[in-house]
């Protein structure tokens, strides 16, 4: 690593985020395109009420975090001994069939699992290319390669999911993965043409990335994401209704909404990654208690147009802070199994993913509205919360040395 130019180290990265831009917008244009796909591919549900195919075209995102969830661990365990660029470039391929099948499948089910196949490259190239920008920007700096690679989905949120959900709206959604594809595919070839090779771990092993699964800590900081991220989720998954149904605006101002979590993303994950890398265990907790806050707050404040985007933002800003915190928490409980701690990672914020949506699902069809999902989520995310400090009581339990017995003089 040594004998590479700066400028070839911030190329390589670059490319490395930009496969995060590609990952950022297949994961969340479903977000801000639900209407038009429910009313695709569900059209007399939608006919006869369109909440319904809209909770029910949900099921399209939560097939995508399952995917994530199953591919994650299995990639990790499976490449534990690959060259981590010849599995980002493998990855890639992967994730541009699985996007132009998205796109062209005929039927919702067919979408389903072209969404689910799409996905299952997704944690392990968080994990994999988070390693490589790690390693290009060297020591002590491990939480922020992360959030490079991860700024490219934030990025991604800003600008690229907001002109492909106008994109969609405009031409169609299955252009708007069309698209997507193309990103990856570019991706693919600024990886070729820039990134080092790197090897992967020398004392890398099947056994060894299992070997951490055996680890009460990594399950637990594990569930701490995929609950206590799920409430972000739940609030994201249905902007584009909050927007039209609840605020009152019109459609073309989802794409505005968009750009207000993606900003809040970008600021939160850039924050996040630099505190990380000074003090994991404030971060983690300090984290969480400002996503319940703001949650709360855009469940209250959203029905109006700036408290639209003032909450939207805020939502956003605090989950991503805890991006690279979780994922930082997550190598640091796996040590040897660096690649399986980063997929996991993804894996949890994916059940995140699934859950967010699905209970947001649940109480949409419930009648309970397009606001009840932030409620929903306040709960989750004060679980999180719980699971966060659990963990690192349990952690410090295990540090403290156990006191001797005390003689008792007969």
């Amino acid at each position: 690593m040594n004998g590479l130019s700066r400028g070839r180290r911030l190329a390589a990265v670059a490319a490395l985020a930009l496969g995060g831009v590609a990952v950022g917008l297949t994961e969340f244009v479903a977000m801000g395109l639900l209407p038009e796909i429910a009313r695709g591919l569900l059209p007399e549900q939608y006919a006869q009420s369109s909440s319904g195919a809209v909770a029910r075209g949900g099921w399209m995102i939560t097939a995508y975090a399952l995917g994530v969830v199953v591919g994650a661990p299995l990639i990790a365990v499976l490449s534990a001994r690959v060259p981590r660029k010849k599995l980002v470039l493998g990855l890639l391929v992967l994730f541009t069939v699985g996007t132009i099948a998205s796109a062209i499948a005929p039927t919702f089910g067919l979408v389903l699992v072209a969404r689910f196949v799409a996905a299952l490259p997704h944690g392990a190239y968080f994990g994999a290319a988070g390693l490589l920008a790690a390693a290009l920007m060297g020591p002590g700096r491990e939480a922020r390669g992360f959030a490079t690679v991860l700024s490219g989905l934030t990025a991604a949120n800003v600008v690229g999911v907001p002109l492909i959900t106008r994109l969609g709206q405009a031409a169609g959604w299955r252009t708007a993965y069309l698209v997507i594809a193309g990103v990856f595919l570019l991706t693919l070839l600024a990886v070729v043409a820039v990134v080092p090779e790197i090897a992967a771990a020398v004392d890398g092993s099947p056994a060894a990335e299992l070997r951490a699964l055996r680890t009460s800590q990594v399950w637990l900081v594990a569930a701490t994401g995929a609950v206590g991220f799920a409430g972000f989720f739940a609030v994201n998954t249905y902007i584009a209704p909050v927007t039209t149904d609840v605020a009152g605006l019109s459609t073309t101002t989802v794409p505005w909404a968009l750009v207000a979590v993606g900003l809040g993303m970008t600021v939160g994950n850039a924050l996040g990654g630099w505190l990380a890398d000074r003090d994991l265990r404030r971060s983690m907790m300090v984290g969480f208690t400002a996503m319940i806050v703001s949650i709360a707050a855009f469940s209250l404040m959203a029905s109006t147009q700036v408290g639209l985007f003032v909450g939207a933002f805020l939502v956003g800003a605090t989950s991503l802070f805890l991006g690279p915190v979780l994922q930082a928490r997550l190598i640091t409980v796996a040590p040897g199994a660096q690649l399986m701690g980063a997929a996991m990672n993804q894996s949890a914020m994916n059940i995140a993913n699934s859950l967010g949506a699905a209970l947001g699902s649940v109480a949409i069809a419930a009648g309970l509205g397009y606001l009840a999902p932030a409620r929903v989520g306040v709960v989750l995310a004060v679980l999180g919360l719980g699971l966060a400090a659990a963990s690192f009581a349990a952690e410090r339990r295990s540090r403290d040395p156990k006191p001797e017995p005390v003689a008792v003089a007969s």
